[in-house]
């Protein structure tokens, strides 16, 4: 049923860039870095149907928080199956994220997990959503990004000073996995 919302998504939504959900392959390799063992603020840039969601919810421990994007109304309507009172749903564009989240997680984020289509945005966008996710990062905290290109390595480096990259081929389509640390 994902693939299927995937794809009627997908050709309904311009700001939809995959016809499949991420391979738990990807979802692997973007996690990687997560210490799971501590309580964790999260957020999910469209989190979709909530591959990532579920995966996250298993390893999170009880007392942390994940918050979830998502504007598609397909995949948000499938997002909402999710049950768990640590998931907090927003059907609004991450271009407003620190305003959205408001002072209480302002610098108190671990994680942000994107998996948005950088490369359909223009140059104020990316940069704004990027200057915003460093905002609410905390120090340490990490950006982990999947795109089907290494279009976002520059804007990463120029926001963070720091990005590392990987590519993980076992998804259709491969994708190029982006680290970067506040």
């Amino acid at each position: 049923m994902s693939t299927l919302a995937y794809l009627r998504s997908f050709f309904m939504d311009k700001d939809v860039a995959s016809v499949t959900p991420t391979s738990r392959f990807c979802v692997r390799t973007v996690c990687k870095p997560i210490d799971f063992s501590k309580d964790l603020n999260i957020v999910e840039y469209g989190a979709g149907t909530g591959v990532f969601s579920k995966y996250l919810l298993k390893h999170m421990s009880l007392d942390s928080q994940l918050y979830l994007f998502e504007t598609n109304d397909i995949l948000y309507k499938k997002l909402l199956e999710i049950k768990n009172q640590r998931v907090h749903f927003y059907r609004k564009s991450v271009e407003h994220v620190t305003e959205i989240l408001g002072e209480e997680l302002l610098g108190k984020v671990d994680y942000i997990i994107s998996g948005i289509p950088f490369s359909f945005l223009d140059e104020a966008q990316k940069e704004s959503i990027l200057n915003q996710s460093k905002q609410i990062l905390k120090e340490g905290g990490g950006f982990l990004a999947y795109q089907t290109s290494g279009h976002l390595k520059d804007p990463l480096e120029k926001t963070f000073g720091n990005v590392e990259t990987e590519w993980e081929w076992r998804n259709i389509p491969p994708m190029t996995v982006y680290r970067a640390f506040k």
